[in-house]
């Protein structure tokens, strides 16, 4: 695999050469880019996949919810329906995505949720609503020029840092690097949770933020009971249960490792991210959740994956995740604060 991406590093260099024309029309105005009156918050990555964006969604929605009327505005990666969908409890994941169901299913009295590839529409569309939002959290956007948002906060995994990335097919960036200057707040994602203040630095020295720019450090802090068919169940109780797991996510890796950690055994079962599970795969998981010889079993799955496998696989159980800061996690709120103030 590396010797194929290296082969293609000719594509690389003319990928990099049409996103780097793009944004400059983008910035000299050949290309539209829309602004609106009220805060738009753009998180996204310069990289494919798995830096945490929905658990940085969430923590946005927590700080701000009651104090203001917010909209999350996603594409619905992955959905079967086309256009503007304002997501209610009717809808599937096949309708408008695992992401925006999971929010909306777990914010719903608090927040309005809705899908479009075309975030400028779905932002007007939004805004028509009769009880329009005060601010628009856009997940996965950053690349998605024809908004101007008001502010921009890229997320980068600890283990997978951008500036050690390359573009795409060589490497995993979507964009050149030389796109991060957009972002007003840098969040480097799922850090070990002890990191040492001299490993942040070091980390800090190595993305060289421009002098507008902040780093701010997470880590994923897992639930400590699950949700389901056995919500009374703790994490600790799983120690004695046989447990199959299955995921559909970018990187299982830290669940995997948390479990381990939990002294929490299982079988796994591991699927490609944002995975549309079949007939032939529900059949599978049955099979082998059937084939564990405990009486004492249960599916374990991830909370975005539940939302695709809800009412298909009896005894499904899925463990939620946040993000959490290492530390300035009040400096990183009163930026988002004042940056909504300034807008509002």
């Amino acid at each position: 695999m590396k010797l194929l991406r290296f082969l293609l590093f000719p594509f690389a260099v003319l990928y990099d050469a049409i996103t780097r024309i793009r944004n400059w029309f983008f910035n000299v105005g050949i290309l539209k880019s829309t602004s609106f009156d009220i805060p738009v918050i753009a998180v996204g990555n310069l990289s494919v996949g798995g830096t945490g964006k929905s658990p940085q969604i969430e923590y946005l929605i927590r700080l701000l919810k009651d104090d203001y009327k917010i909209a999350v505005l996603s594409r619905g990666y992955k959905r079967k329906t086309e256009g503007f969908q304002l997501v209610n409890d009717t809808h599937t994941a096949e309708d408008v995505g695992d992401e925006p169901l999971q929010f909306y299913k777990k914010f719903k009295k608090d927040i309005i949720v809705a899908v479009d590839a075309d975030r400028t529409n779905g932002i007007q569309q939004l805004l028509q609503n009769d009880n329009p939002p005060q601010v628009v959290l856009l997940d996965d956007a950053y690349q998605h020029r024809k908004v101007t948002a008001s502010s921009y906060i890229l997320l980068t995994k600890y283990n997978d840092l951008y500036v050690d990335d390359f573009l795409l097919p060589t490497g995993n960036l979507r964009e050149s690097r030389r796109g991060a200057k957009r972002a007003s707040v840098v969040v480097v994602t799922k850090c070990p949770e002890n990191l040492s203040k001299s490993e942040q630095g070091k980390i800090v020295r190595k993305i060289n933020p421009k002098a507008y720019q902040k780093v701010f450090f997470t880590t994923i802090a897992y639930d400590e009971n699950i949700k389901g068919t056995d919500d009374e169940l703790a994490i600790a109780d799983l120690q004695h249960k046989e447990i199959l797991l299955i995921t559909g996510i970018a990187n299982p890796t830290p669940l995997l490792n948390f479990l381990k950690e939990k002294k929490v055994g299982f079988k796994h079962l591991n699927f490609p991210d944002h995975h549309n599970f079949t007939h032939q795969d529900i059949e599978n998981i049955k099979k082998s959740f059937e084939g564990l010889p405990s009486q004492q079993k249960i599916i374990l799955t991830t909370e975005k994956d539940y939302m695709r496998l809800e009412g298909k696989i009896d005894q499904l159980n899925y463990i939620s995740i946040k993000s959490k800061f290492l530390s300035e996690e009040k400096v990183f709120n009163s930026l988002v604060l004042e940056e909504i103030k300034k807008r509002s």
